[in-house]
């Protein structure tokens, strides 16, 4: 047993080509935040990327709006140009890193670098959310790599993850605090007790926020993110448009409390779930993924739940490994640097590969690409939830329950919202928790509920997450 022939531990005879020893050579297009960092990263840690890489790593031309910004950036001996698409189809340029953001030109500059024969990295999650299955069918036309791992969680190495590190498993979900703005904004009204407008102000006077923050806090961000998850986890084309995106704009100060009175603390989550026949979930027999994101309540001791500040989580659950976590910064420039040049080395590594031998870009080669594959629509997810329901007198809280229970909700939990928690003479809140069901049918007893003679206003629902594993 173990027998096998004795092999010599002498390294093979291999001599590299010219090509392969020297540098591989980089176009920029962008020098902000992101390609600034990338250009730090690159120059201080050279010899240390070198060595992982096999080989060195140098910025050969950079494209700039501000041509006088980039030459403090960047030095004399880096060519500049004002043109981007000069650098998409430099013939000294190995590999195009997109550092401009934007959905529009970036598209087009990304597409030209691809026909040109040109690796491609960017950590431009918009661009990819809503045009990645075009611009991966075009690399594949033309074998070359499209690497964004800080399109998504910046620092965060999720996209290796799901495509190499968990690749022996069947996902079952995913599920993550991704947008490090909101995240700020639910901490601060949290630990300090204010509102959502004054937690906002905060953000953007630290930087965390944009001045319209608009991507952000509706929860746009988030799901750009979510969707390359999602095509990674379950070998499905990207499905941005079929997202149910629910931002935290109309969250209140006073569900923020009550979650907390009932053992809870709500964060914007993005959730891709996988659903099947058989699964003992979905009633209506559905099948296919839910793509969300939404303010959603986790248990307070839920690991998730003290991922706070600007700082990121995500969860994977998968059948053999069970559920892993990965925690790190969502933002900023060397971070996504970080990302940005762990590609770079990816790139670098790819020579005299085939290209049916590299890591696909979706973590699935085309051929198992799942384009059945459906979003779920907001009806058939199935969910716990919460209900805040103002009513007149407290002694009605009794008579909520029994409701909510004669509409087939499945409640869980019925109490009053502490008095603390309500405004001097402010109007008694009845707190629900239910088991998991359809949001069909929350959707119909909440409609109804509103009419209700013990019900005083509009009543808040939201949906409970427990990410079991």
């Amino acid at each position: 047993m173990f027998r096998d022939p004795v092999q010599s531990l002498e390294a093979p005879s291999f001599q590299p080509t010219a090509e392969a020893l020297r540098p591989l050579r980089v176009g920029m297009i962008g020098i902000g935040t992101v390609g600034a960092g990338t250009f730090r990263v690159l120059a201080r840690n050279q010899a240390l990327i070198a060595g992982r890489a096999g080989r060195g790593i140098e910025v050969v031309v950079v494209a700039a709006r501000n041509l006088a910004r980039a030459v403090s950036v960047v030095g004399k001996d880096v060519a500049l140009t004002n043109d981007p698409l000069q650098v998409a189809t430099h013939p000294d340029v190995d590999v195009l890193v997109e550092a401009a953001g934007g959905t529009g030109p970036a598209r087009e500059w990304v597409l030209a670098a691809i026909r040109a024969g040109k690796h491609v990295v960017t950590a431009n999650k918009a661009l990819l959310a809503e045009h990645g299955n075009e611009i991966f069918a075009a690399a594949r036309q033309h074998g070359v790599a499209v690497a964004y791992e800080g399109a998504v969680a910046v620092s965060i190495p999720i996209v290796k993850a799901l495509r190499e590190g968990l690749t022996a498993n069947r996902i079952e979900w995913v599920a993550g605090i991704i947008n490090g703005t909101t995240n700020f904004i639910l901490s601060k009204m949290r630990d300090e007790g204010v509102g959502f407008a004054q937690a906002l102000a905060q953000a953007q006077a630290l930087g965390y926020a944009e001045a319209d923050p608009t991507f952000d806090i509706e929860g746009i961000d988030a799901a750009h993110k979510i969707t390359l998850l999602a095509a990674n986890a379950f070998g499905m084309p990207l499905r941005f448009a079929d997202a149910q995106v629910e931002g935290i704009t109309a969250l209140q100060g006073l569900d923020v409390v009550c979650a907390e009175q009932l053992g809870f603390r709500i964060k914007l989550l993005g959730v891709a779930r996988r659903r099947e026949h058989g699964d003992g979930v979905n009633g209506d027999g559905a099948d296919g993924v839910e793509l969300r994101v939404q303010p959603a309540l986790i248990p307070a001791t839920h690991l998730l739940a003290h991922v706070n500040g600007s700082m990121n989580g995500i969860m994977v659950k998968g059948d053999a490994s069970g559920v892993t976590m990965y925690y790190g910064a969502g933002a900023g420039s060397e971070q996504t640097a970080s990302a940005v040049i762990a590609d770079l080395v990816d790139v670098a590594r790819l020579h005299g590969t085939h290209a049916a031998q590299r890591v696909p870009h979706l973590g699935f080669h085309a051929p198992a690409i799942h384009d059945h594959l459906a979003v779920l629509p907001r009806a058939a997810v199935h969910t716990r939830h919460y209900l805040r329901v103002p009513v007149h007198q407290a002694q009605q809280v009794e008579a909520v329950g029994a409701w909510l229970a004669a509409q087939h909700v499945p409640v869980a939990k019925v109490q009053l919202a502490c008095a603390q928690h309500l405004p001097a003479g402010g109007t008694p809140q009845v707190l629900v928790l239910t088991d998991a069901v359809a949001q069909a049918t929350v959707d119909l007893a909440v409609h109804a509920l509103g009419a209700h003679p013990a019900v005083a206003g509009p009543v808040v629902s939201l949906r409970v997450e427990m990410l079991e594993g």
